[in-house]
């Protein structure tokens, strides 16, 4: 149970006020005036102020300080008193900036001087010394703890700015997830949808054909959604969903959760499935590979699936009737992906209008495995997307160490 501030210092201004009453008696076997009833209503005076020290802690400190002086001038012994003041010197130490807090350091110093002249002490110097030495230690260990509580805030305030900045990656994971298997489907269910109404009355076959393409399209786009919230909810368990760096890694994980237990999200292997669904929606794509096939790291397998089904998806959705190639070349240290069309639509609708996010989409995860990708128009017509990106040795198979 945390006690409330106010609470805290109200106590601490009542125990301060306590040992002070129980020192009173002290001051006659000391040979100074003994305390009275006005004396004693001076100690209260002088402690109760420090209740709001937390809330205006200069006030405070001048209150205390003013009350302790009548307290000193009326002849009675000053150390019954001297908490107070010190417990208000280190609180203005401890919340407010040097420029503050010196002088009322300084107050407490003279304040002691003063004591020690008009009671007549015999050691001026070792009171004199006091007065240097209380106010120093006490300014200095209340600047101690006005740092260590700005560090702590500071370092909070960061906490909290990582925090944020993880649930823009991790927000920036999903969405980029979305876009690639929400965008490819639909594509293609949408073209097929518009064929089968087309021939719906004409051609049967065909028509049939289309809707077992959409049918078939809409599965695996379930499929793979149901994979990724799979994913996403084990991250969630793991509290690893906020790294940035383990997006497209961790989607390629086993799961035991899910529509697809155990099955990872797609890669390479499944890319010959996406151009049949592409060639089916009505766009020719010619795949060629080219080295040696070879298991890569899981990210960057997905990565490049994902990058060659942005790019076919941009060509069905602006390029229709073109026709698209996919070339994979698999190098000692490095694969190149390639996808180019010879469609002739107007190149800044495919830049700027509904490709948008997938191209972002495309560099960021490029950039992210530390690839190079390059997108724009031919000279000699069409659309290329190119992309490189270095392979990693910690594939399923040894990478590229173990196919070199």
């Amino acid at each position: 149970m945390r006690i409330p501030p106010l609470a805290a210092d109200a106590l601490i201004a009542a125990a301060l006020c306590g040992v002070a009453l129980l020192l009173g008696p002290e001051a006659a076997r000391q040979g100074r005036v003994p305390l009275d009833a006005t004396a004693y209503a001076l100690v209260v005076l002088v402690h109760l102020p420090l209740v709001l020290r937390g809330r205006a802690p200069v006030v405070i400190c001048c209150v205390v300080h003013a009350n302790w002086l009548v307290f000193i001038t009326a002849g009675y012994w000053p150390v019954v008193c001297s908490f107070g003041p010190m417990l208000a010197v280190y609180t203005v130490a401890s919340l407010r900036p040097s420029r503050i807090s010196v002088p009322c350091a300084v107050l407490l110093g003279a304040t002691w001087i003063y004591s020690g002249v008009a009671g007549h002490a015999d050691g001026l110097p070792a009171v004199a010394g006091q007065a240097v030495v209380y106010p120093a230690v006490l300014w200095r260990f209340g600047v101690v703890a006005r740092r260590s509580a700005e560090l702590t805030r500071r370092l909070r305030r960061e906490q909290a700015e990582r925090a944020r900045r993880a649930v823009a990656e991790e927000r920036g994971r999903i969405a980029r997830e979305l876009h690639d298997v929400v965008a490819h489907h639909m594509s293609v269910i949408s073209v097929q949808t518009g064929l089968a109404r087309f021939v719906f009355d004409t051609d049967p076959p065909t028509a049939r054909t289309a809707l077992d393409t959409i049918g078939a399209t809409g599965k695996e786009a379930l499929e793979e959604l149901r994979r990724m919230l799979a994913v996403l909810r084990a991250d969630d368990g793991d509290d690893n969903g906020a790294s940035g760096d383990n997006g497209d890694n961790g989607d390629n994980n086993d799961n035991g959760s899910g529509g697809a237990p155990g099955s990872p999200m797609p890669g390479l292997a499944r890319l010959e499935e996406m151009a049949e669904r592409v060639r089916a929606a009505g766009v020719p794509v010619t795949l060629t590979v080219e080295g040696t096939p070879r298991p890569l790291a899981p990210g960057v397998d997905l990565c490049a699936y994902r990058v060659i089904q942005e790019a076919l998806t941009n060509v069905l959705r602006h390029a229709p009737g073109a026709r698209a190639e996919v070339r994979l070349e698999y190098r000692p240290h490095h694969l190149t992906v390639s996808v180019t069309d010879n469609g002739q639509e107007v190149i800044l609708d495919r830049l700027h209008t509904g490709g948008g996010h997938g191209l972002i989409g495309m560099r960021e995860r490029a950039k992210l495995y530390g690839g190079r990708i390059s997108i724009g128009p031919r000279e000699e017509g069409g659309f290329a997307v190119r992309l490189i990106l270095p392979t990693s040795a910690r594939g399923a198979a040894g990478g590229d160490d173990a196919a070199t």
